[in-house]
């Protein structure tokens, strides 16, 4: 691994291109969630929540950032990639992560009550499935943690003021 310094600069250069792509799910209604997947210090797959635009349950940014990588790559494995999110992944999330077999999870904000990978669930580095994750959070935290909490009170305003929230 790299020395520590520059793995925490890298992280944090990285975590800020998901927060980018964050904005860019708020900018569209999303919940603001975005992901980034790189290798060998280089994007190979990116993506923001889509659920809502693409009627997709399954459309996570991590989900879209994977299937980017995939087809990229021409291949299912991820195999020595990094995965960074702007928010803990979910059970789902993670099961994808895991099979595709990603190496390591850099996460900004927790999901303390649905976050999978040290939250509510520890299912990225369980030694009960084939393969372990990796995982790093608190990169960022603060500002993916305000990005979330920002469009949530927007939505909840919106409600109490009889307007759509969609």
């Amino acid at each position: 691994m790299k020395e520590n310094s520059e793995q925490q600069a890298l992280d944090l250069f990285w975590m800020q291109h998901a927060l980018e792509l964050a904005q860019r799910a708020e900018s569209e209604g999303e919940v603001p969630v975005g992901a980034v997947l790189v290798l060998d210090e280089q994007v190979i797959g990116e993506g923001w929540n889509r659920p809502i635009t693409d009627n997709d349950p399954t459309a996570h940014a991590e989900i879209m950032a994977l299937r980017s990588a995939a087809k990229k790559l021409d291949n299912y494995r991820l195999l020595e990639t990094t995965l960074y999110v702007t928010l803990e992944p979910c059970i789902m999330c993670s099961g994808a992560i895991i099979h595709s077999r990603v190496k390591r999870v850099v996460y900004g904000a927790l999901d303390p009550k649905a976050g999978a990978a040290q939250s509510a669930f520890k299912i990225l580095g369980t030694d009960k499935l084939n393969h372990q994750v990796n995982v790093d959070g608190g990169v960022l935290a603060k500002e993916c943690g305000e990005i979330l909490t920002t469009f949530f009170q927007k939505k909840r305003h919106k409600k109490k003021r009889g307007l759509s929230c969609d």
